[in-house]
């Protein structure tokens, strides 16, 4: 049987005690008889693999290489998530440099078939990469099965500080923040911007995210998320914020305004 987190709260109280107990619940998590069996058997078998068909062909080994990348429902669409194996990252023209979710990027990166002569999959320590990163995102479905905020928040936590570690222009990281849907989710609800803002030009889309983030933090850059207490304070505004929205959904917008109440006197008693 599957270990189901534990979040007695939901909004930034939930959050809160979620990081507060996280290194106990994960290591129950990744003892579920379910995680145990997917573990062992990506480890044992994934050296065997050398190509993009052989890897799509295993359907145990690919639930665990696409679950690594969020990309859990796309195990069905074989010669899709072939191609962007095959192809690989180096070339402009390869699949995965086209598509606007860059999770299918990072997936045929990590595992260089269309790049390398060799794949990774030969790596001494591959498998304990995709294996952690497997385990990481099984537990935040696993949290999402129950609180979908509480999921984008996990997501992130841990995506943001990868993008803002990168090299390269400011343009290209928030490029990297409006091509993952999550992550863009959070910024869109933490700054206030409208939800229908992917409707409008990619380039106005940028300068209002960048515009609003210097606004709330001083600074438009996303390298600035290198600070683990700016991701807090974004993570803290978007759950706040929507905690406030689906309470001014159901009960008005007074109600609204004494959520936010709640939470930031709740918040202040689980420090």
């Amino acid at each position: 049987m599957t270990f189901n987190p534990v979040l007695p709260f939901s909004g930034y109280s939930g959050w809160t005690f979620l990081n507060r107990t996280m290194t106990n619940q994960t290591a129950a998590f990744n003892k579920s008889p379910e995680i145990v069996r997917d573990e062992d058997y990506f480890r044992t078998n994934i050296g065997k693999i050398r190509t993009a068909d052989q890897l799509v062909a295993d359907r145990r080994l690919l639930t665990v290489a696409l679950g690594a990348f969020g990309l859990d429902g796309d195990i069905d669409n074989k010669a899709f998530i072939q191609k962007v194996l095959q192809d690989g990252t180096l070339s402009t023209g390869a699949l995965a440099n086209k598509l606007a979710d860059k999770q299918y990027l990072k997936l045929s990166a990590a595992f260089g078939f269309g790049d390398y002569p060799v794949a990774s999959t030969q790596i001494s320590d591959f498998a304990d990469k995709i294996v952690t990163a497997y385990k990481a995102r099984q537990f935040a479905a696993a949290v999402g099965d129950q609180d979908g905020d509480l999921r984008l928040a996990l997501n992130a936590q841990s995506e943001l500080a990868v993008l803002a570690a990168k090299t390269g222009s400011e343009t290209l990281k928030w490029l990297g923040v409006l091509g993952n849907s999550p992550l863009k989710q959070v910024f869109t609800k933490a700054l206030g911007l409208p939800g229908n803002i992917s409707a409008v030009d990619l380039d106005q889309q940028l300068t209002a995210f960048q515009d609003k983030t210097e606004a709330m933090f001083g600074d438009s850059s996303v390298s600035q998320f290198s600070d683990p207490s700016k991701i807090e304070t974004l993570i803290r505004r978007f759950l706040v914020r929507s905690q406030a929205d689906a309470t001014a959904t159901q009960f008005g917008p007074g109600a609204a305004a004494l959520t936010m109440l709640q939470q930031t006197a709740a918040n202040a008693r689980l420090r």
